[in-house]
């Protein structure tokens, strides 16, 4: 076989991605075992039977073809309106290219930003394919590590430096953030925009958990002064209408941007199927009650974890403000997260992501989804913190 390219065979360094604990989750409940599987971000609920309806409608109706690349003229032009309203960013449907999920989004961001060799920095931890995405866009992947004493928030002066020492062309930060849960708050943006601007850096803001915020409020970076003309915005349904399999997401941003992107959307994906669109439409026209409802179980869950994690010694949460996680730090067991994680798997088939899994800042700690109902979290919760202390009382 001739040899594959450099492109796809270093997507994951060292040929791991860190995900073994899920997958081996998942083989053990294929084989039958009963494990309560805390790790990926899906919901356990399902897409909301009306917006079904709405995408067997659209397609019963014909909207099987082609259709738009950059997207439907309506459903781009309600995505600018919801920005707009919830941004104060004058936005129209010129900003917006629909995609197929926020990945492809967050692909084809970089594309448009780095060429091969160009260094884009990301926020450690991080979205376990954040590193890959840049790699597969021929650019070299720069952590800026964070520490878990500061909630994981990033320091603008770190950015500056990497992006100095690595001539950095783009910077890619997640907020509210996934794995920590962590909402950076008005300050921490506003240093981080200066940063962009003292050292000329795209920045690409993923916000595809801008409905899931518990404590203080969501400030897109698009919003601050300056930062319109640099700044890519990716957003989703996936999170906020439970719509993940749906694939279907969008990147805001500049005009030049967008039609530059639209090449790119023509060239690779060759748009979204209509029906899927139409869905969407159907889902951000009936406003914000059905995206409260989605949200509101991961409220009330964060909310007994916290409560039970109370009760507990050798486990404690790191400050969480929004999405469905929460970022624990286990380290007065004296294992790593890694090492946590398959022992908890083994013992009480409980299934947590390793906080290495997300890069080496969140080493020692696990990400836990309060994706199963409240009685089943809450128990799991429990067991495993009692589960830590045996390793604590041992350390």
């Amino acid at each position: 076989m001739p040899q594959l390219s450099t492109r796809i065979t270093s997507l994951n360094e060292g040929g791991s991605d860190g995900w073994e604990v899920f997958y081996r989750a998942r083989a053990l409940v294929a084989a039958g075992e009963q494990v309560t599987e805390l790790t990926i971000g899906e919901h356990d609920i399902r897409t909301d039977s009306a917006v079904l309806d709405a995408m067997n409608a659209s397609a019963q109706g014909g909207h099987t073809g082609y259709a738009m690349v950059p997207g439907i003229a309506p459903l781009r032009a309600e995505i600018a309106s919801r920005v707009t309203a919830r941004t104060g960013v004058p936005t129209g449907a010129a900003n917006v290219l629909i995609t197929p999920g926020g990945q492809a989004a967050l692909f084809a961001a970089h594309l448009a930003v780095l060429d091969p060799g160009d260094t884009a920095l990301y926020i450690d931890p991080f979205y376990a394919t954040y590193p890959g995405t840049i790699r597969a866009a021929s650019g070299v992947a720069v952590p800026v590590r964070t520490r878990a004493a500061n909630a994981f928030l990033p320091s603008a002066q770190a950015i500056e430096e990497l992006a100095f020492e690595h001539e950095a062309r783009s910077l890619l930060i997640n907020t509210p953030n996934n794995p920590t849960g962590t909402v950076y708050p008005a300050d921490c943006l506003q240093a981080i925009a200066a940063a962009c601007q003292h050292r000329d850096l795209w920045l690409i803001s993923d916000e595809v958990y801008d409905t899931q915020v518990w404590e203080g409020a969501h400030l897109s970076p698009r919003a601050l002064p300056g930062m319109a003309e640099r700044t890519l915005v990716v957003g989703s349904m996936s999170k906020s209408h439970a719509m993940t399999g749906s694939r279907i997401g969008w990147i805001v941003a500049p005009e030049p941007a967008i039609e530059r992107l639209t090449d790119l959307a023509t060239n690779t994906t060759y748009g979204v199927p209509g029906f899927i669109q139409d869905a969407a439409l159907f889902a951000l026209r009936a406003g914000e009650g059905p995206e409260a409802a989605v949200s509101a179980p991961f409220l009330h869950r964060r909310a007994r974890v916290l409560e039970e994690l109370a009760r507990h010694e050798s486990v404690t949460a790191i400050p969480s403000q929004g999405a469905m996680y929460l970022m624990l730090d286990i380290r007065r067991t004296g294992l790593s997260g890694r090492a946590f994680a398959e022992a908890l798997l083994d013992a009480r088939r409980i299934a947590v992501m390793p906080g290495e899994s997300f890069g080496q800042s969140a080493a020692g700690h696990i990400r836990v989804a309060l994706t199963v109902d409240d009685d089943s979290l809450v128990r799991a919760i429990r067991c495993l913190c009692t589960f830590a202390r045996e390793y604590a009382d041992a350390a």
